[in-house]
């Protein structure tokens, strides 16, 4: 890479919600240098070369392409770039946020998900700024959470409001209110963000549980007021 030249790419935080209500960071090991053979996150270069129509279309292409998986939420979250991040020279990376259905398994041994804890705590490091990535996205799924239905996007597009507290609880990373919770989606449904499919869910051990369903093209809906308040 000669002086002149500028490495510009996308990184991806994905994240998925294990069945213990435990937020994990899907990660790649690398194939070539710099770092080869460490886990990173999953990203793209952006060039002249690659037909994206877009970041949005570049951040799309590397869970496609390197993971083959497909988000159900994905936001662009942050640009970084500096003459450090990369050994190879200056370099420019969009960070991206992606949120996976609770199901989805790695295609390959190349791929796996980790904590978010281990990521956040140390036990676990990242090449490049990739852990610096990881805290923005985090941050903007954590301050999204407050005010809006953003972790229903961890969940089965059928779920319980116990499915959906312990999502809200690992995005905020504290204890929400069960009534709270279930007046915020008592909402959701009184404006068609939700339906109340009349079915139910048995599990082991417990009462049956309502299933509710996401409408496919809701969006992401806002609350008027804090969850946490």
């Amino acid at each position: 890479m000669s002086a002149a030249e500028v490495l510009a790419g996308v990184d991806i935080v994905a994240l998925r919600l294990n069945g213990e209500g435990v937020l994990q960071v899907l990660l790649a090991r690398r194939q070539r240098e710099p770092y080869a053979g460490q886990w990173a996150l999953p990203g793209v270069l952006v060039n002249g070369r690659c037909a994206d129509a877009s970041l949005d279309a570049a951040a799309a292409r590397a869970l496609a392409d390197k993971a083959r998986l497909q988000p159900q939420y994905l936001e662009q979250v942050a640009t970084v770039g500096n003459g450090v991040r990369d050994p190879r020279g200056w370099s420019l990376s969009t960070c991206y946020l992606a949120l996976l259905a609770p199901d989805v398994e790695p295609q390959d041994e190349h791929l796996q998900f980790i904590d978010l804890s281990a990521l956040t705590t140390g036990q676990q490091a990242l090449p490049f700024d990739h852990g610096q990535l990881v805290r923005l996205a985090m941050e903007r799924l954590q301050g999204k959470s407050v005010y809006s239905s953003l972790p229903l996007y961890l969940l089965a597009p059928r779920f319980t409001v116990t499915e959906a507290l312990a999502a809200f609880q690992a995005c905020l990373g504290e204890p929400v209110q069960h009534t709270t919770l279930r007046g915020r989606l008592e909402r959701m449904k009184t404006q068609g963000w939700i339906v109340d499919t009349g079915e139910k869910n048995y599990p082991k051990m417990g009462r049956p549980q309502v299933l509710l369903e996401r409408r496919p093209a809701a969006g992401v809906f806002i609350f008027d007021r804090s969850l946490l308040a």
